[in-house]
């Protein structure tokens, strides 16, 4: 048995969570889950910084350090809670903090921060970071990097299943009953991103909570088709998105028609933007899904799993914890997956989800 740490931080920059992942004979076992909270003034400007990423360098690199440290406090805080030596965790996997994902640009780039010698140094323990750049250097998107794992981890004979994750961005992966055909996946669209922005800027306040707000709310179609009319939806993947196209700009520009509409209304159509952007990209691509796997902090939110049962029916919608994973940890549990891959010198990206060329082994690797 080997353990290892992944640090994820998601679109919603919101929080660090920390897993600490047991491997063993093909399986993934969680051992301990820290959350640490974004300090309000980081999060304030890393929320600048993914919108102006042509801002002030010194504002970047400073950020940079500061990620950094609070991904090595939070490992440190979440072995202290497990009662685990760093001595006996093998390595850190980190995603870092995504501010800037542009895989379609000349050249063609993604930014994560979070100094990973910084991770390595404080916490003593080898640190895997910078994962996506490699794939994009193959010819990738360099996103999604989870569906590889829920392979792995997920996946059964005889059964089509699929996993969504509902972050700050949706993704999807498309896990074949046939285990020896690759998996598919990618980005379907916004998930709690939009709702956080829209929350924020209408109610002063950063999520809605149990759906406390949206529930009061109704369902405007002429903005849910003007909404679902993005040309982002209708792309053929392989591809990945995020803040840099959906963010609370791209609400605004869409609402010229819907100036006077309540804001709970407005509230209620985004949560059915991110139930039928998913919903139609596994009608399109994975029809013959049976059963249907939630993870991410959208997981918890009971509007969004209500009417994702509603319009996926008759699948079978559940969360990853009847897998053996609570969903809130599935993405931090992939990084650590993906820095035991790097190294043991193995591929951690899937070529048919990406767009990569070949398979290729990601990240560098920052000795303890």
């Amino acid at each position: 048995m080997a353990l290892f740490i992944g640090l994820m931080s998601g679109t919603s920059m919101d929080a660090v969570d920390a897993a600490l992942v047991a491997f063993a004979a093909g399986g993934a076992t969680t051992v301990a889950t820290h959350t640490a909270s974004m300090p309000e003034d980081l999060r304030r400007e890393l929320h600048a910084l993914s919108q102006e990423p042509s801002g002030a360098a010194i504002r970047f690199w400073n950020a940079d350090a500061q990620i950094g440290a609070l991904f090595a406090s939070t490992a440190l805080e979440l072995l202290a809670l497990a009662g685990v030596e760093a001595g006996d965790v093998t390595a850190i996997g980190s995603h870092g903090q995504t501010v800037y994902h542009a895989p379609d640009a000349t050249p063609p780039l993604t930014v994560q921060i979070g100094d990973p010698s910084i991770i390595a140094e404080r916490t003593g323990i080898t640190t895997v970071a910078d994962f996506r750049r490699r794939d994009i250097a193959a010819g990738g998107e360099g996103a999604p990097l989870a569906p590889a794992f829920h392979r792995a981890v997920f996946s059964a004979a005889g059964v089509e299943r699929a996993i969504l994750n509902l972050g700050g961005i949706a993704n999807l992966s498309m896990l074949p009953a046939d285990l020896d055909r690759p998996p598919l996946g990618f980005d379907t669209g916004p998930a709690n991103t939009l709702l956080d922005a829209w929350v924020r800027d209408r109610f002063g306040t950063d999520m809605d909570h149990d759906a406390a707000l949206a529930r009061d709310g109704r369902v405007i179609p002429s903005l849910l088709s003007t909404l679902m009319a993005e040309p982002y939806f209708d792309r053929t993947p392989p591809k990945s998105t995020g803040r840099e196209l959906f963010n609370q700009a791209w609400i605004d520009d869409r609402l010229i028609a819907c100036a006077d509409a309540e804001p709970r209304d407005v509230l209620r159509t985004l949560y059915d933007l991110t139930v039928e952007t998913a919903v139609a990209a596994i009608e399109r691509f994975a029809p013959r899904t049976q059963e249907l796997y939630l993870c991410g902090g959208g997981a918890r939110n009971p509007l969004i799993a209500t009417r994702l049962a509603e319009r996926a029916a008759p699948m079978r919608v559940d969360s990853t914890r009847r897998l053996g994973i609570h969903p809130d940890w599935v993405e931090a549990a992939a990084f650590a997956w993906l820095a035991m891959r790097t190294l043991a010198g193995e591929a951690g990206n899937a070529p048919a989800v990406t767009g990569a060329g070949r398979e290729a082994v990601l990240g560098g690797i920052y000795p303890a």
